[in-house]
């Protein structure tokens, strides 16, 4: 399993300095556009052994006094019911949960901005919603020629007509649902109004990945890549900073792009571009915090291996192309790693050839690998964990944690009653009927203790999992891959 290689609690404390200095060098004000996710941040918690999921929003919650939070989203994903494809939930209702979670740390959240906004009844009624649950909304509209045409933009009739967000706070953080919200146009709008208003105000951006100052191809970095390939970003050297400092940084296309474009605009509102380089723009420290190179570089090259099947799936699914697999595997090559690498794959293959059914494995945190079979009352992933667990409780592997007794109601009751025509119980089924029997039963009981441990196991099934188990794993905290491969030829899938 993985070693720690990151120290969490030297980022938190060099990344709220940071931002700190950010704010002063623009004297008492700054919007910070935060990419990525401020929860629950399992790539970077999995490719930076030892990061914190939360370390983000604890980093922010240092800097409570002085901070406040404002989300966008954009109206056009209001119309579309875009969704987060992790939590499976749309973006309109992503904003709710975000806000709620904001308040859940004690962070003051003082509004929701509308970009892309054009009268959309979709969004006119989420504004009424907002509004109804006591948010103030304000709106943001589409520039003709953004980014390109900078005197439109930097003009009445561009960034004026945007409506200005009150902010009260001298770190406003500008984050969103996902990609593509308009958190930097938002950013840039406050600015023009906040300098016609002869308030002095600066902009930073807080990416974690990719990591600037380690080398353009380090696992971590093209980790990074394969995470984002459905986006086409890719990774390059900040030619403006190599130039401007001698300094070979890392940062990544659109970034780079765009950066010509930001100078212009950051001219018109300001007089001058206050950076020289998009790597200047940026606030983050989380290459300090790396202190074992070896143990994250493993650790990426597993992410880029988990990427790829997850990709397959999705090819597989329906829900992608060709392209985004082929990018992944041109990022194994350059990272000299194929999905042999990935131990829990052959174990599962091995099982499923052995067994002539779906298998799946699991590599528990002392190495061994422990694998479960399809059985007429158990599918394979609820076989293995159970397998798992008495293994890690040091139970024999041939004693009954559940009585055949107490899964055949179950069964029946599934296919008898609520019309399922699948026997075999699924893991969150298994793990109900476990802790049934742990109020009675101490080997169960004692199983029961061990799930904290499988936080971080790998697991590999040799069959694209139902979205039950999928969901069961992730709230497990395993880290699951899939053949991609259904376990029968029907063309519809529960």
């Amino acid at each position: 399993m993985n070693k720690i290689g990151f120290d969490n609690e030297k980022y938190l404390t060099m990344q709220s300095a940071r931002i700190k200095e950010r704010i002063e060098t623009f004297g008492g004000k700054l919007y910070l556009e935060f990419g990525g996710k401020l929860f629950d941040d399992y790539h970077a918690s999995r490719v930076l052994p030892g990061f914190k999921p939360d370390s983000k929003i604890n980093m922010l919650c240092q800097l409570k006094d002085q901070a406040e939070i404002v989300i966008v989203i954009n109206a056009g994903d209001i119309v579309k019911n875009k969704r987060r494809s992790d939590l499976g939930i749309t973006y309109d209702m992503e904003v709710l949960r975000l806000i709620d979670a904001f308040r859940g740390y004690g962070l003051y959240v003082g509004s929701v901005c509308l970009t892309h906004f054009e009268g959309q009844p979709a969004a006119v009624n989420y504004q009424k919603k907002l509004e109804s649950l006591g948010m103030k909304v304000y709106r943001h509209y589409i520039i003709q020629g953004y980014p390109s045409n900078v005197p439109l933009i930097v003009s009445d009739e561009g960034f004026g007509q945007n409506e200005y967000i009150e902010t009260t706070k001298s770190l406003v953080v500008i984050t969103a649902p996902g990609p593509g919200s308009g958190k930097m146009a938002t950013c840039l709008s406050q600015l023009y109004h906040e300098h016609k208003r002869g308030i002095k105000a600066g902009y930073a951006k807080y990416e974690t990945f990719p990591i600037w100052n380690i080398p353009l191809k380090h696992p971590v970095n093209l980790a990074y890549e394969a995470a984002t390939a459905d986006l086409n970003d890719v990774n390059m050297i900040d030619p403006f900073h190599l130039e401007a400092y001698g300094e070979t940084t890392i940062n990544y296309n659109r970034d780079v792009e765009i950066f010509p474009v930001l100078s212009a605009i950051f001219q018109h509102i300001m007089g001058e571009c206050p950076y020289k380089s998009p790597t200047d723009m940026g606030v983050n420290m989380a290459g300090y915090g790396i202190i074992d190179d070896e143990a994250v570089s493993e650790a990426s090259k597993q992410e880029i291996i988990r990427r790829y099947y997850n990709a397959m799936n999705e090819k597989r699914m329906g829900d992608t192309g060709d392209e985004q697999v082929l990018k992944i595997e041109l990022l194994m090559k350059q990272a000299g790693i194929t999905t042999e690498d990935r131990p829990v794959v052959s174990a599962a293959m091995i099982k499923a050839e052995a067994t002539g059914g779906p298998a799946t494995a699991i590599e528990l945190p002392d190495g061994r690998i422990i694998t479960g079979k399809t059985s007429e009352l158990l599918g394979a992933s609820s076989a293995m964990l159970l397998n798992a667990l008495k293994a890690l409780a040091g139970i024999d592997d041939e004693a009954k944690l559940i009585s055949p007794t107490t899964i055949g109601p179950i069964s029946d009751l599934k296919i008898n009653h609520l019309g399922n025509r699948n026997p075999r119980l699924h893991t969150d089924e298994i793990l109900i009927a476990l802790s049934i029997c742990a109020g009675e039963d101490e080997m169960a009981a004692k199983a029961m203790e061990q799930l904290h441990k499988l936080r971080g196991c790998e697991v590999h099934s040799s069959v694209i999992l139902s979205p039950v188990d999928k969901n069961v794993f992730r709230k497990l905290g395993v880290n699951l891959t899939c053949e991609p491969e259904y376990e029968n030829k029907k063309l519809y899938h529960k």
